[in-house]
């Protein structure tokens, strides 16, 4: 019994030893109300816990079995924006500070403490040598100091994380420091060449970190030899980049690599290289996010590149006078306004008939309204109050074929054209659509 009872007593014991928590103060106050918690994984997360932000102060005990790693905390939405991730190694209790202007101050935790100290300080270091080369200084005692003192840092930051999660991070990040001086053209190519030296991308801990994520990206789209300058000679230097990241990828776990190759995609499609993000698609994207059982995500992207600014508009027909019409048999307008609508939605009886107003003083400008209708009872009786707008009907409402086609989450909802039918813009109300027709 006495051995039975020794054994429970040091479970229990372990059990309280295991479990920490994460706690920290939000300022302003008022606009923290919720905090979640998630352990981040190669290419996905899992819910882990949430708790209350109370008066700006939030406490969030971990389970007992949280395993070692990454964690992301949620403060607001959209989650893929307004978040903190932290390394949680399954000893310390971790807590900070945050605000909007300053970012996060751990004030607990050797290994985030470690973390954002290594980073600011290297970067800061990397910084200045970016600087001595765009100053035009030719001062080789000053750039022996600066290379000297960046290796002296990593060395030192290596020696102090040793033991701890961050040393992984601490490693993959070393620059490269010359040895001597180099003329920038020499330094920026030993700097690719050196890019991968310590970048584990099998470690799981950097796959789950937007570190790894962010060190591919930038390779990718930074990594181009300086003598190359035209639009043609970059986005070839980018494909070759691409080309590089997927063979140091081929033995990572497939959802990572889906999640590293969106990201790609979403960058080259906010940089405008339509070019890039078609091959990242079409060449990497799209089959190892079906392999990988992602279809929606493969939906979502579709669904995108068809309704993308630039992108030729899908086909609307609708019936007017008794004869057949459609949106590609339009000419001779300068812009097409598309609003999709409902006769039984409160928010359009307010907006439409405005725009319609609004409108009528304007030239070369063609509406054509689409109604997300259950039946052509009200909007029969509606569109006879728009007369200038062209009328199409989808039946059944948010199944119907062009809610999905244009992907209409909310009535009403506006897509501008120019006179080639291409997106231009995406306004959010009836007044952005004049306001932008206006300029």
């Amino acid at each position: 019994m006495k051995i039975k009872t020794s054994i429970v007593m040091c479970l229990l014991v372990f059990g309280l030893q295991a479990q920490h928590s994460i706690s920290g103060n939000f300022t302003p106050a008022k606009d923290f109300k919720w905090l979640i918690a998630y352990e981040l994984t190669p290419g996905s997360q899992r819910y882990v816990a949430d708790t209350a932000v109370k008066d700006g102060y939030f406490k969030l005990d971990l389970p007992a079995n949280a395993v070692k790693g990454m964690y992301r905390l949620v403060y607001a939405i959209p989650q893929d924006e307004f978040y903190i991730d932290v390394i949680y190694n399954g000893e310390e209790t971790i807590n900070f500070n945050f605000n909007f202007e300053e970012g996060v101050s751990f004030t607990s935790s050797k290994e985030n403490i470690t973390f954002n100290s290594y980073f600011s300080t290297i970067g800061a270091l990397e910084n200045k040598l970016i600087e001595f080369y765009q100053s035009g200084n030719t001062s080789k005692k000053d750039y022996v100091a600066i290379i000297e003192k960046l290796r002296s840092t990593q060395e030192g930051f290596e020696t102090r994380s040793s033991g701890l999660l961050v040393h992984s991070f601490i490693v993959a990040n070393k620059p490269y420091i010359p040895s001597s001086y180099e003329n920038v053209t020499s330094y920026f190519n030993h700097k690719k060449e050196y890019y991968f030296k310590h970048l584990n991308v099998e470690d799981p801990i950097l796959q789950a970190s937007g570190f790894l994520k962010d060190k591919l990206t930038n390779y990718v789209f930074s990594a181009i030899p300086l003598e190359q300058t035209s639009q043609a000679e970059i986005e070839g230097a980018i494909q070759e980049n691409i080309k590089t990241i997927a063979a140091k990828l081929e033995n990572t776990p497939g959802n990572f690599q889906v999640d590293v190759f969106y990201g790609l995609w979403e960058t080259a499609r906010q940089n405008d290289l339509a070019n890039i993000a078609t091959i990242l698609y079409g060449k990497y994207l799209k089959d190892l996010a079906l392999e990988n059982g992602q279809q929606q995500l493969v939906d979502e992207i579709a669904t995108e590149t068809r309704l993308s600014i630039g992108a030729p508009s899908p086909e609307i027909t609708w019936e007017e006078n008794g004869t057949a019409n459609s949106l590609s048999s339009l000419s001779g307008a300068e812009h097409y306004v598309l609003v999709f609508w409902s006769s039984t939605c409160s928010h359009c009886l307010k907006e439409v008939p405005a725009l319609h107003k609004e409108l009528s003083g304007y030239e070369n400008i063609e509406v054509i309204a689409v109604g997300l209708e259950d039946d052509k009872v009200n909007w029969n009786i509606e569109i006879a109050k728009l007369p200038d707008f062209h009328h199409a009907i989808a039946l059944d409402k948010w199944e119907s074929e062009y809610a999905q086609l244009f992907a209409i989450q909310q009535t009403p909802t506006y897509f501008i054209l120019d006179k080639e039918k291409r997106f231009l813009s995406k306004p959010k109300s009836d007044t952005e659509v004049v306001e932008f027709l206006a300029h």
